[in-house]
């Protein structure tokens, strides 16, 4: 196997949470689907977090354009709305997405995704392009929370569900 392989596969081998990146303003509205989205620091002038989307996402210049976006993260019974994010049999019109999907405007205007665990709106504060992918790090400004706690979970290349181990506190 080449490098590149073998990397693929290792990293298959970790869960991580699944999140929409939603962003909408002068740039338009725009949403897609991410794995990679992880906090940066509770304690800076505003608490931070950092995604990666990949550069010809449609929805990386909407967020530039726009300079904000919302991090919905999904709840472990949302898997439809990630593959439709993810433009798996959904429509290829971006806005089609976003008229099968309830959501609502936060209060800078982000789309912030009804069912969602959590949903975290930012301001842009930096992107960076990394070989195949944006580096977008937002500074949130309003943080939205559900009753449900239990995320979507992405590993071995399937959706996953967190589940509690028993004795441990």
């Amino acid at each position: 196997m080449n490098l590149r392989t073998e990397f693929l596969e290792a990293m298959s081998r970790g869960a991580t949470f699944v999140t929409v990146a939603t962003t909408d303003g002068e740039g338009g509205r725009y949403g897609v689907t991410i794995s990679s989205l992880t906090p940066v620091s509770a304690d800076g002038e505003q608490p931070s977090l950092l995604g990666c989307i990949h550069h010809l996402s449609p929805a990386v210049p909407a967020i530039l354009k726009n300079r904000a976006f919302c991090a919905n993260l999904l709840a472990e019974d949302q898997e439809a709305l990630s593959d439709r994010f993810a433009g798996r049999g959904a429509p290829g019109d971006h806005s089609g997405r976003f008229d099968a999907t309830d959501w609502t405007p936060g209060p800078n205007g982000q789309p912030m995704i009804a069912g969602a665990t959590a949903a975290f709106e930012c301001r842009l504060a930096t992107a960076l392009l990394w070989e195949t992918h944006y580096i977008i790090v937002g500074r949130v400004t309003h943080v939205r929370r559900s009753d449900n706690p239990a995320a979507l979970l992405y590993g071995q290349r399937a959706y996953r569900r967190a589940v509690g181990l028993k004795g441990e506190p």
